[in-house]
């Protein structure tokens, strides 16, 4: 998806290994994520951003350790098991979760960019705005269809606690 600037399924991992394994294995498969990912990616490589987006991608893996906190998924054995207003209503949870989660990362990796260049952070979510919406949006998506039955599907793992 590196062709889609901003949509990528990489929150969603990491959220996922925040909600099953725990803060702290959510928090390094996010930095190990974005230190592959910005020291390999076309774009180029600035070692204050990919500073800024390691911490900023541990927001996910905060997000999905408290919503397991909170048993934001029904414990059920499996997803057949939710009728359909009850994993709609969790798929939503998810989604708004993903969304908030990536609007705190992009306001935040935003101010970071643009302040190391020297601009004022209003001047970052002015120009990043059209690139945040589609990465919330498309956050929402992922987090809308994707957690529910990733979460089931993993929980299956007999390695996993959970």
């Amino acid at each position: 998806m590196i062709g889609v600037p901003n949509v990528k399924f990489m929150d969603l991992f990491v959220f996922i290994g925040g909600y099953l394994m725990g803060l702290v294995p959510g928090a390094i498969v996010g930095v190990l994520i974005w230190l592959i990912y910005g020291t390999l990616n076309p774009y180029g490589f600035n070692l204050i951003i990919l500073a800024a987006t390691c911490l900023g991608e541990t927001f996910y893996a905060v997000a999905g350790w408290l919503s397991a906190k909170f048993e934001l998924c029904p414990n059920v054995r499996s997803i057949r098991e939710l009728n359909g207003r009850e994993l709609w209503l969790t798929n939503l949870k998810f989604g708004v979760i993903g969304f908030l989660a990536t609007f705190f990362y992009d306001l935040f990796t935003n101010i970071v960019s643009v302040v190391i260049v020297g601009l004022p952070p209003l001047i970052a979510i002015i120009s990043g705005a059209p690139f945040a919406a589609a990465h919330e949006a498309s956050n929402f998506i992922f987090f809308f269809f994707g957690c529910s039955p990733l979460i089931f599907a993993i929980k299956k793992l007999p390695f996993i606690r959970r």
